[in-house]
């Protein structure tokens, strides 16, 4: 039996898409995060790093480098060919889910909002 990705949550997807242009540190994550959402999703830090660690454990991501600013490691991260191919695959399920509803509701006379 072969195992199945399960989806993403909210957050990890929003993570690996915020990655999708290429490594960013943790603050820069939550801000591409949020920006993306319209400021709908504000990923706590605890939630990031939490994440990020799963992800990269399941070799989502990967440390890219790290540099030193005002004294303190900030650390890159960077999507992982399993991790483009996970986002990519995520957002082929949500959109294959949506045109669902979507066709339902033109199905029924409604228009799409």
């Amino acid at each position: 039996m072969t195992r199945q990705n399960p989806p993403l949550t909210e957050p990890q997807y929003f993570i690996l898409a915020a990655l999708l242009d290429g490594p960013l540190h943790g603050y820069g994550i939550i801000k591409a995060a949020e920006q993306s959402t319209d400021g709908r999703l504000r990923i706590a830090v605890g939630t990031l790093y939490g994440a990020l660690e799963r992800m990269e454990r399941a070799g989502l991501v990967a440390a890219d480098h790290e540099e030193i600013v005002d004294g303190r490691a900030r650390r890159y991260y960077r999507l992982t060919e399993d991790g483009t191919e996970a986002v990519g695959r995520e957002a082929l399920r949500m959109q294959r889910a949506a045109a669902v509803v979507i066709g339902h509701a033109r199905g029924a006379g409604a228009a799409p909002a």
